[in-house]
């Protein structure tokens, strides 16, 4: 779908302002049993009522409809499409990481064709430059003045393959945009598409002609999610697939099911969802100790606190409840950390791994009840 951007009426920067809004979120789950009560209005402490409780059919047969699409080309992989659709209504942004083959792009392509919005692919590369990123100041003759040229960033879903694939210069280039959902140029800003989704894939850092990210970079997507390779029924079932509908193409059978309107309305239920006051201090908690840890020589910070409570609440949500509990919080920690601390050369080197130190954290602390 192309991008119709409208440039005519940019903000132009006079001086620097202070910014007095609140921070803005990077924005299996076993039976809880007795579980956690329905909690408490957000923010408020008051406690829920029924007619506080949030409606979430709407949102259940829209997340419902994006798993359907998804499960028409993508076999197995269960996990991975309800994180995805997590950090999606999370408003987050989403690093994939695999070997090649594992079908990183094809989901990422699958769960933006689910969404009726403008869509661009970018395939990173170590010669790309910033400009054709984000875009160029081209000089008009006839006006005697500069005209800006979006870039594919403008897009409502962006998919960057091969991230770790182009140099730290052309990756600071997505710091402004993807915290704050717009560029500078030349002193003027252009606002991104409303909704405004990075999903990126990137080959362990291992392998040959990558570069490391960027920690502040890292610390800007909602979550890190690992793809590995496919069980032996899985691996049956996609050749039985592909053998039956040789010649097809996977993402012509996946069709638009979400507006960019439907997904900012999810977004605000997702926002109304409960949160008990002792979670947030579970959070806080969590994420202290990560800074405290032997272990790491590098903690998590505040925008990990945040990453966690806008998750869980999705996640709840996806999950058909208007409240979070702290299974939720547990089951998606190492996503939301495992990017954002940094083992110490003594724990790399006894094979740790920052996915290890989340689950011995998360063992060590007194779960609210």
């Amino acid at each position: 779908m192309e991008n119709n951007l409208n440039m005519d009426s940019p903000e132009h920067i006079d001086s620097p302002q202070p910014d007095t809004n609140s921070p803005v979120a990077l924005g299996s789950e076993p039976t809880t049993g007795s579980g956690t009560a329905a909690g408490t209005t957000a923010g408020s402490g008051a406690p829920a009522t029924l007619a506080s409780r949030t409606d979430l059919s709407f949102l259940s047969r829209h997340a419902e409809a994006i798993r359907g699409e998804l499960s028409k080309v993508i076999v197995g992989q269960r996990d991975l499409a309800e994180l995805l659709l997590t950090a999606l209504l999370a408003d987050g942004h989403v690093l994939l990481e695999g070997v090649p083959g594992v079908a990183k792009t094809l989901t990422a392509k699958l769960l933006a064709r689910t969404l009726s919005v403008p869509f661009s692919r970018l395939q990173f590369t170590p010669d790309l430059m910033p400009s054709d990123v984000l875009g160029t100041s081209v000089f008009r003759p006839q006006k005697g003045e500069f005209e800006f040229r979006p870039g594919p960033i403008f897009a409502s879903v962006v998919l960057i393959d091969e991230i770790n694939r182009a140099p730290a210069k052309t990756q600071s280039a997505l710091f402004e945009v993807m915290e704050e959902r717009q560029i500078t140029q030349d002193g003027v800003r252009y606002p991104v598409p409303t909704p405004f989704v990075v999903l990126a894939t990137q080959n362990p850092i291992e392998q040959e002609g990558t570069y490391r990210l960027p920690e502040a970079q890292l610390d800007r997507f909602l979550f890190k999610l690992s793809v590995g390779y496919p069980t032996l029924e899985e691996e049956v079932a996609i050749l039985q697939g592909h053998h039956a509908g040789f010649g097809g193409t996977p993402l012509e059978a996946v069709q638009p099911v979400v507006s960019a309107d439907d997904l900012r309305q999810l977004r605000a239920q997702v926002s109304r969802q409960h949160v008990e006051p002792k979670l947030l201090e579970y959070i806080a908690r969590l994420v202290g100790q990560t800074r405290a840890h032997k272990g790491l020589y590098l903690g998590a910070s505040p925008r990990a606190s945040l990453a966690l409570l806008n998750g869980a609440k999705a996640l709840a949500a996806l999950r058909g409840r208007d409240f979070i509990t702290p299974e939720d919080i547990q089951y998606l920690a190492p996503v939301v950390l495992r990017h954002r601390i940094q083992l110490t050369p003594e724990r790399e080197m006894e094979g740790g791994t920052p996915d290890d130190v989340v689950k011995q954290i998360l063992q060590q602390m007194e779960v609210p009840r």
